[in-house]
């Protein structure tokens, strides 16, 4: 007897693929893969974050394709599915999620395996539109205007009183304000229509404002 033939047998014997067949290993797996180059192609669409970070849109996939090789091996056999309970009871995941959009995403892939590890394909692809047609209709909603923090630098009252004049109808929110001798620092939280960033023009040209700087406002801003 072979090597290859004593392992085929050795696998067979132990029931170790009971209940599932390698057509049905194959095509969860496909389906795995595909899903996660889905969700991939819809993250590098939609990100609407700072820094767009390509290795983990690729763990995306990955984790979309080990969830649903998890899934196959719990549905096999009663002892892998206790052990692999317990092996994944010990993980730890350090990485912190700065954004809650990739929370989304991370249980996208997630769920996308074990639909898929559990032939539940219908249900994949459903679920997988679904969500495409969500992310894309608050993805165009969000393109109409955004949050930005504005910095500015100014050293009389009078300055202060007229950079808030310049926001105008604009909806704005004081986030801090700071005053180290006769200069002042102030952030101010404003949602600006599209690209529509007139106002900086004007506060940049107040007698009495050193600078004024514009950043997009992500929620890591602490004021």
């Amino acid at each position: 007897m072979s090597v290859q033939d004593f392992i085929k047998k050795s696998i067979l014997e132990s029931g170790a693929f009971d209940g599932v067949s390698v057509t049905n290993i194959v095509l969860g797996l496909l389906t795995a893969l595909v899903l996660g180059a889905i969700i991939y192609f819809v993250y590098s669409k939609f990100y609407v974050g700072v820094i767009y970070s390509r290795s983990f849109a690729v763990t995306l996939v990955g984790m979309t394709l080990l969830t649903a090789m998890v899934t196959l091996a719990i549905s096999t056999n009663i002892v892998i599915s206790l052990g692999m309970v317990g092996a994944l009871s010990i993980v730890r995941f350090r990485t912190a999620v700065k954004d809650p959009m990739d929370l989304l995403y991370l249980f996208w892939s997630i769920t996308s395996g074990i639909t898929a590890g559990a032939s539940m394909y219908l249900l994949a692809i459903i679920s997988a539109m679904v969500m495409i047609g969500m992310i894309a209709l608050f993805y165009h909603k969000q393109q109409r205007g955004r949050i930005y923090i504005a910095i500015i630098h100014y050293v009389t009252d009078d300055a202060g009183d007229n950079v808030i004049r310049a926001l105008g109808k604009m909806k704005y929110f004081i986030k801090s304000k700071t005053v180290r001798k006769e200069k002042t620092e102030m952030a101010v939280e404003v949602y600006c229509k599209k690209n529509d960033m007139h106002f900086m023009d004007v506060i940049k040209g107040i007698e009495g404002v050193e600078d004024a700087t514009l950043i997009q406002y992500n929620g890591e801003y602490h004021g």
